[in-house]
């Protein structure tokens, strides 16, 4: 599914990766713990293919992501992966279920279509009562939900959550997780879940930790 291997990257003279691999199966999900700035996040963005490694490549299918030019490489990350961020990241300039149905719409779903299976999601979310509301008027975990709603809306391979819940209370995190694995586990993708909680990392199959820029193999990891 996707397999990083021996991936190394620096910013400048500071190493953030030294030699880390990690393989993502297909309706598996990993949590991937660590120190602060043991290079969890820059993993992740090399994951996603928004960071190209110095050296080592990530292949998402067979498909090397450092061999597409940055057009493919946006428009596979469009296609085959989502992402959820620490703080949701949704364009503040548009409503709810208008970040929702904005990958879908990118993908070229139609403006009605893309509205209605975002809908159904943020339905099922329990948020669809603020789903015509600005972002900047909804609560941490109420846009939270909408951020895991617009990553799996377009029933990507890949699932990425950097720290989801890292910026909510024990009540929003565990609704964010439940929902994020819930969505994921029905759509068979893999789900990677950066996170310092360990209450997070139980809700997945497997744990792996990243120490000093490469992944030390943990419980079911260490076994493959």
């Amino acid at each position: 599914m996707l397999t990083a291997r021996h991936l190394t990257l620096s910013y400048g003279p500071t190493p953030a990766l030294r030699g880390a691999s990690l393989h993502l199966e297909a309706g598996e999900s990993t949590a991937l713990m660590g120190a602060s700035g043991s290079g969890k996040s820059s993993l992740l963005h090399c994951l996603a293919g928004v960071l190209v490694p110095d050296t080592g490549d990530v292949h998402l299918d067979g498909v090397a992501l450092s061999g597409l030019k940055d057009r493919d490489r946006s428009r596979l990350r469009l296609e085959r992966i989502g992402v959820v961020f620490q703080h949701g990241d949704l364009v503040p300039e548009l409503t709810v279920i208008e970040n929702v149905a904005l990958p879908l719409q990118l993908l070229g779903v139609k403006r009605a279509e893309a509205r209605r299976r975002a809908q159904d999601l943020l339905a099922e979310l329990g948020v669809a009562d603020v789903a015509d509301r600005r972002t900047s008027t909804v609560s941490g975990g109420q846009a939270q939900r909408a951020a895991v709603a617009r990553a799996v809306v377009h029933e990507p391979a890949v699932v990425l959550a950097d720290e989801p819940t890292g910026a909510l209370d024990s009540l929003n995190a565990e609704a964010v997780m439940d929902a994020l694995t819930t969505l994921v586990r029905r759509t068979g993708a893999a789900l990677l879940v950066v996170t310092h909680d360990n209450l997070v990392a139980s809700h997945l199959d497997r744990l792996v930790t990243l120490s000093d820029g490469a992944v030390v193999p943990t419980g079911q990891e260490a076994a493959r």
